[in-house]
């Protein structure tokens, strides 16, 4: 089996599609930014067939040619590694750096090998779907969304993104490399690394005591389906442009009865955080990703195994009523 390249190995997509890929026999070059810290690194190590074909580099996303070493002797380049949180006082330093500069320096390692088959980009549903058009048509991977209008609204995260994906597309065409990126709305699913992530972390405000539900409406699909596209990606020679990844979107309200549906006997929040109309749900074309062999898992299932995997790990308090 091939060598690939895995970057951001910890996270928490990224650590699955590790896993995944070590069973399926690949060897794996993972970058990480601390792999003396086994908060990072010890469920990576833990892996079946970790110890035969998992190696694990430090690696910076900022430092220009940092990834040079680790791309080197590879065939495909698995670039996840990008910041996911929404509050910050400095955008530019926390998140669309990273994800920008770091996107460009793994493209810029790429470029100067010519092992590498193909490079498949973890971006997102935030750089496809905000862009201030009404969302009452289904939306699909002809959209992007708008710079501008992320700045004005003052989505950090969903701006990086957007900038990370446009300019990876556009080094991607003017060096000839074969790029494919998979686009996922918030990602549930059980955890491999110890810690709390921020899409998991929705479910564990709403149990630890919420008084509130957000007004808000998100996309939302599984880690495993995530990881299968990004394989299916990677694997299938006809793969190519953009693959939303959203097996549907709720408003929290929702999300909240589907936990309540699930776990009769934990108090749940009743009642949004603010009076105004609630957040209108919107479609999500499920076509290219299906057509590339994705069977989506239901969400109630996501939800279930995302409640009982953070409980194991004792990120979880839930009151009961």
């Amino acid at each position: 089996m091939s060598t690939v390249c895995v970057t951001g190995g910890s996270g928490f997509i990224a650590s699955w599609l590790v896993k995944v890929l070590l069973q399926r026999g690949y060897t794996v070059k993972a970058s990480v930014r601390y792999p003396n810290d086994p908060k990072k690194t010890q469920h990576l190590l833990a892996l079946d067939g970790a110890k035969e074909r998992l190696k694990l580099i430090k690696a910076d996303v900022l430092e220009e040619g940092s990834f040079d070493s680790i791309v080197d002797g590879c065939d495909g380049v698995f670039h996840t590694a990008s910041p996911f949180f929404f509050e910050t006082k400095d955008p530019q330093a926390d998140l669309i750096d990273p994800a920008l500069k770091g996107t460009l320096n793994v493209l810029g390692s790429v470029a100067k090998t010519p092992s590498v088959k193909r490079v498949v980009l973890t971006s997102s549903e935030a750089a496809v779907s905000f862009n201030g058009k009404p969302r009452d048509v289904v939306i699909d991977e002809t959209w992007f969304s708008d710079p501008e209008y992320c700045r004005k609204n003052e989505l950090w995260y969903v701006l990086s993104k957007t900038l990370a994906e446009d300019a990876a597309w556009k080094f991607a065409k003017e060096k000839g490399i074969d790029l494919v990126t998979i686009n996922p709305a918030a990602v549930l699913g059980p955890l491999l690394q110890p810690t709390l992530n921020t899409s998991c972390s929705n479910i564990a405000y709403l149990v630890n005591g919420a008084e509130t539900y957000p007004n808000a409406t998100y996309g939302w699909t599984d880690v495993k389906d995530v990881v299968n596209a990004h394989i299916l990606a990677y694997e299938k020679p006809e793969a190519n442009g953009r693959y939303l990844m959203v097996e549907r979107t709720t408003h929290f309200k929702d999300f909240v009865k589907i936990l309540r549906d699930l776990y009769p006997d934990i108090k749940l929040p009743e009642k949004c955080a603010d009076d105004k109309p609630l957040a209108p749900t919107y479609q999500v074309s499920r076509a290219r990703a299906e057509g590339l062999g994705v069977k989506f898992t239901p969400l109630e299932q996501s939800v279930k195994e995302t409640y009982e995997s953070l409980k194991e790990k004792g990120l979880l308090k839930p009151i009961p009523l």
